[in-house]
């Protein structure tokens, strides 16, 4: 009998431990999954962006309501767009995961891409300009690669001027589903390799649609950080991703690597939805929104006569 209930509780216990990881990427908890890191000398990397805001005072929270929030994250135009002038005809194509999807924003306007489409129409006084969403949650690059199959997509993809992509998160996610009961740091060099090689595809098959458009991949941040701090090698697992991301586009012209780790590094509660710690909120894609600007204002404004 008490072999019976030892069996039984040790099963149920497994069961308990599969369904805590493998819905990790909606609602993250503390766990003792331990990965084995390889000593690299690329671990000094890691802190290239250490948040300044670590010994800050603590500040009493304020009373804040939804409405709150969302009026912040759309208060008027991002910092980057005022006096934006967009050229004639700008036809802006997103795809990717629920980053580009905008999971996280209760506004549900698209997260970034959103943010970006309001901006424009706030401040833009010339031109003319279309944004399209393809973002869904969940996609890994072998799912983005089935979607683009779409005569749909492929037909925005053919009529871009600008390719916004945000992938790859899932793919780290899947590693770690897969391997939830033994979890190594080997596991995920692998899984890096094939992420590159359908990255690559994907940029590809953009380019025989439209060999003209400006493509702009972002990068990944680490949103385990506050639930994984015990577990270091995961922020290198996902520096190495974004090595990987530059790795591919490196040589490439028309492709552009947009970096947003740094944003979130230590600002994990106020940048975080906190309904799942893992997707950005309407703070995180407003910081997202500026960053995009940033790099892509070039490309989508009015050239000087």
């Amino acid at each position: 009998m008490k072999k019976t209930k030892w069996l039984t509780l040790m099963i149920f216990s497994l069961c308990f431990l599969a369904l805590i990881v493998i819905t990790l990427i909606y609602n993250p908890v503390e766990n003792e999954t331990q990965v084995i890191p390889e000593p690299s000398h690329d671990q000094e990397q890691e802190e290239e962006n250490t948040a300044d805001g670590v010994e800050n005072p603590v500040e009493e929270p304020a009373e804040e309501t939804v409405g709150d929030e969302l009026l912040e994250a759309f208060s008027g135009v991002i910092e980057n767009a005022r006096n934006l002038f967009l050229r004639n005809d700008l036809n802006i194509v997103a795809i990717g995961d629920s980053l580009t999807q905008g999971v996280g924003d209760r506004s549900e306007n698209g997260g970034y891409v959103g943010i970006l489409e309001e901006s424009f129409r706030e401040s833009n006084q010339q031109g003319d300009f279309t944004i399209e969403n393809y973002g869904k949650r969940g996609d890994r690059t072998d799912q983005l690669l089935k979607r683009m199959e779409s005569n749909e997509m492929i037909s925005s993809l053919e009529s871009a001027d600008i390719v916004l992509i945000t992938i790859g998160a899932n793919n780290v996610m899947q590693v770690i589903e897969n391997n939830f009961t033994s979890l190594n740091y080997n596991d995920f060099p692998p899984a890096r390799a094939d992420y590159g090689v359908e990255l690559e595809e994907i940029f590809t098959r953009i380019e025989d649609a439209n060999p003209d458009a400006s493509i702009y991949l972002i990068g990944l941040y680490n949103p385990f950080n506050q639930y994984f701090d015990h577990i270091p090698a995961l922020a290198q697992i996902m520096n190495e991703w974004n090595r990987e991301s530059q790795n591919v586009i490196d040589g490439r012209d028309n492709i552009t690597f947009i970096p947003i780790r740094d944003i979130f590094e230590g600002h994990e509660q106020e940048l975080l939805w906190e309904t799942d710690n893992f997707h950005p909120n309407e703070r995180g894609y407003k910081q997202m929104a500026e960053r995009v600007l940033e790099y892509i204002r070039d490309d989508i404004e009015q050239p000087e006569e």
